[in-house]
């Protein structure tokens, strides 16, 4: 049974809550989001890395706005496109999908995960190993993906059992972003 999830679009004092399969929810008071995912049965997540989900980050419908604020922090703009339908992960790259157009239900963390509504202008951080899936999607949506300068060309791995541990390996070798690509500060750990 998937959990809906919506963080509220304001900026307000720090809690956390629980949230999906053991999440952590946690509102920052700069009005950014960390999300703590455990392993699952299929999606390794991140040990050691919070989602990241900064609300109204980028200006809507601006594509090359979305651009041009991940590569003024280290992040490498890759493609425009949306996200897929099946759970999927990176073990190799952590990556930054910024919605330019449109609105999506994002699933995180694989089966029984949270899940977002994301609209135009919000960015999410994903850290290497987080499970990410398009649940539903208006007919318009466009996204931005990057990654931190210097990653390798990401991988794509859908939480087959025979890539476990070799993904575990990969995501623990991973180094950790140095900046937000939205608010170039530190990326926080958890």
């Amino acid at each position: 049974m998937v959990e809906p999830f919506c963080p509220p679009r304001h900026h307000g004092e720090a809690n956390s809550t629980r949230q999906g399969r053991g999440a952590m929810h946690e509102h920052r008071k700069d009005g950014a989001e960390m999300l703590f995912l455990p392993a699952g049965h299929d999606i390794p997540n991140n040990p050691r890395l919070p989602v990241v989900l900064h609300r109204a980050a980028v200006p809507p419908g601006d594509p090359s706005a979305a651009e041009a604020l991940f590569q003024s922090h280290g992040w490498r703009p890759a493609w425009r496109n949306g996200i897929h339908a099946w759970h999927h992960y990176h073990s190799n790259a952590h990556e930054a999908l910024a919605v330019v157009r449109g609105e999506a239900r994002v699933q995180l963390g694989g089966d029984g995960g949270v899940v977002l509504e994301l609209g135009a202008g919000d960015v999410v951080v994903l850290p290497a190993g987080t499970g990410h899936r398009n649940l539903g999607a208006s007919a318009d949506l466009l996204v931005v993906g990057a990654y931190p300068e210097g990653s390798a060309p990401p991988d794509q791995l859908h939480g087959a059992p025979e890539e476990r541990l070799r993904a575990e390996r990969t995501i623990a070798a991973v180094q950790d972003p140095q900046k937000d690509p939205v608010t170039g500060r530190a990326y926080p750990r958890q």
